[in-house]
């Protein structure tokens, strides 16, 4: 008979937070990766970021192209990071720590809770809007009854996201494809022209890329519990493929209603959308139920960011005290982007367009920087208690690595396409085509890379296996 154990309970507590995942605390499955992302991607926000690419003015089969290119180049960077999580079984945004110093690393640790927080907002948004329409309610009862019931399931953890999002991935399925055969009986006989210029399509193009790449600080906080020896290619293949085909498949959906009723699913997708079919408050419950699993991540994530920022030795949200510093932290974040929901809510289309595009900038040298070091710097191998240390080998700060971020968002200016920031001179040349993430990915990655050979020793970049301890508090130095 099979003993099931605390971890294998999804009703369960977690109770790790920031500190190290122990051998004996390890399971799942590298498959489950593929369920957990599918959920994450297969969402009501997704559509309206595939809507985007209609907005844009670009015809149909041009932002189908733009889709799944985008999704599939910036997929490429989130799953790279889903391989960090088993080897390190640490949170993704507490390896910083590695390239950036123990303090070094607020600095993107912050941007990255910005940017949980504007992800919760657009949600939210939508989930009220679903709610609303379900109930009969203003959306602002809508927002407040959505944000309620993600917060309940965040104070559960890890293994409550990994069984619920199993099950929501085929209802969210299901729904969103029979919506889509649903779209295209619709579509009109002679598809719009379209205004697809070069710059428009690469302008789409990083938008969707942004969709991907803003997964790339979550991704190891839902693979660090696997056990160590779990295949890098399988926890990557599956987190691939989970995040972009779902992504792909919604926007696509998006970018159709789109073509059908711009006006309509702009305004309000999940009333639009559910109206379409029979039996509409069931579809308006699946969908309330993929905003969930969306959500979940944005007010998980910033939790365990937060505290990689004000708990050098993890003991704040260690195996000990993770429970309640999760539903204190939670809380209170729940709070504050559901006010910040209620107030956006009118602006939502304008607000998620510039939101994606802007944190794109902010986060593309960020990846750079931890991807590079992770597999050519290190390759893999990290000293896990010196992570914990504020006088470790990893430093305090890394001035070299905050530089290099610092003029990696810098020289992207130049070929920034956001109006509600900036669009910068290359970028106008280019016919509003912007490629200022390939930009700042290929000047950090190089910056770092040179930078860190030359300031790291052979010892520092590390010669054997990573050190794996119980946790960090009692942790032998390596």
């Amino acid at each position: 008979m099979t003993t099931v154990t605390a971890h294998d309970a999804p009703a369960s507590l977690e109770r790790h937070g920031i500190d190290y995942i122990p051998p004996e605390d390890r399971h799942g499955k590298p498959y489950t990766l593929f369920t957990f992302w599918a959920a994450s991607n297969v969402q009501i926000l997704a559509i309206s970021v595939g809507v985007l690419a209609i907005t844009f003015g670009l015809s149909l089969p041009w932002a189908i192209f733009s889709i799944i290119v985008g999704n599939a180049l910036g997929g490429l960077y989130m799953a790279l990071h889903s391989v960090q999580g088993p080897r390190l079984g640490l949170p993704q945004m507490m390896q910083s720590r590695a390239q950036f110093g123990m303090y070094g690393a607020a600095l993107p640790n912050v941007i990255v809770i910005l940017m949980y927080i504007g992800y919760f907002v657009s949600s939210a948004v939508l989930g009220g809007l679903a709610v609303a329409s379900l109930f009969h309610i203003t959306t602002t009862e809508g927002i407040i009854i959505i944000n309620v019931f993600v917060l309940l399931v965040v104070w559960f953890g890890y293994d409550l996201f990994h069984a619920y999002n199993k099950i929501v991935t085929y209802l969210s399925a299901a729904i969103f494809l029979t919506i889509l055969i649903k779209l295209i009986t619709m579509l009109p006989s002679h598809l719009p022209a379209g205004h697809n210029t070069a710059g428009t399509v690469l302008l789409a193009i990083s938008v969707f890329v942004s969709w991907q790449v803003t997964w790339a600080p979550y991704v190891s906080d839902y693979s660090r519990y696997l056990p160590e020896n779990t295949s890098a290619w399988k926890t990557f293949s599956y987190t691939y493929i989970g995040s972009v085909v779902g992504a792909s498949l919604v926007m696509i959906l998006g970018a159709i209603a789109g073509i059908v009723a711009v006006s309509a699913v702009s305004v309000n997708a999940p009333s639009y959308l559910s109206g379409l079919l029979s039996a509409k408050w069931l579809f308006l419950i699946i969908i309330i139920f993929g905003v969930g699993s969306g959500n979940f991540g944005n007010l998980y994530g910033p939790f365990l960011t937060l505290f990689a920022v004000i708990s050098p030795s993890g003991q704040l949200a260690s195996k000990t005290t993770g429970r309640i510093a999760r539903l204190v932290t939670t809380t209170v974040l729940a709070v504050i982007g559901t006010f910040i929901a209620i107030k956006a809510s009118s602006n939502f289309m304008t607000d998620l367009s510039n939101f994606l595009v802007f944190t794109l900038y902010l986060l593309v040298p960020w990846t750079a920087i931890n991807l590079t070091d992770f597999y050519l710097i290190r390759r893999g191998r990290y000293d896990i208690p010196e992570l914990f240390k504020e006088n470790g080998i990893y430093g305090r700060v890394n001035w070299y690595a905050l530089v290099i971020y610092a003029l990696a968002v810098g020289i992207q200016f130049p070929f920034m396409n956001d109006p509600a920031v900036y669009v910068g001179p290359i970028a106008n040349d280019l016919g509003g085509a912007d490629i200022a993430w390939i930009i700042g990915f290929v000047f950090a990655a190089v910056a770092y890379y040179l930078a860190a050979r030359y300031r790291m020793s052979a010892s520092t970049r590390g010669s054997g296996a990573p050190v794996l301890v119980p946790g960090p508090s009692d942790a032998p130095s390596a």
